[in-house]
């Protein structure tokens, strides 16, 4: 472990953070769908990278590049979905789509806070000297 590195402040843990960030920022825009569905005009948007920028988040930086990891930031960005169905109002949501990705989103953010409540745990019983007291 570098010796600027606390036992909390890993790149996994880094990741751990971007993950669930990322996935707090794509349930918002699919809540925003689903509350737009009788919008005329609306457009669904959703963050189109969301599955790589997780595995990017979990997968944290190389050791080479723990150096830079303080400039490096993942900014989401929601986007129009094309080729989506619309109605003669303009609007193309569909609730059954948001759904799912809602259902598939939860799904990750409860993978990426179990981990996290795993290292917690790692860390207390590293912490207590691996007595569970």
């Amino acid at each position: 472990m570098p010796m600027n590195e606390s036992m909390i402040e890993t790149p996994l843990m880094r990741g751990l953070e971007r993950a669930l960030d990322q996935s707090a920022f794509r349930h918002r825009v699919l809540a925003t769908n689903v509350a737009n569905v009788d919008t005329p005009g609306y457009h669904t948007r959703d963050v189109p990278t969301f599955a790589g920028e997780i595995e990017q988040a979990m997968a944290g930086p190389s050791d080479e590049d723990a150096s830079a990891l303080p400039a490096m930031t993942l900014t989401p960005v929601a986007h129009e979905v094309r080729g989506l169905m619309e109605r003669p109002d303009g609007n193309n949501v569909s609730v059954e789509r948001e759904s799912l990705l809602l259902a598939e989103n939860q799904l990750r953010f409860q993978a990426a806070a179990a981990v996290l409540k795993s290292e917690f745990h790692r860390l207390a019983l590293a912490i207590s000297g691996g007595s569970q007291s």
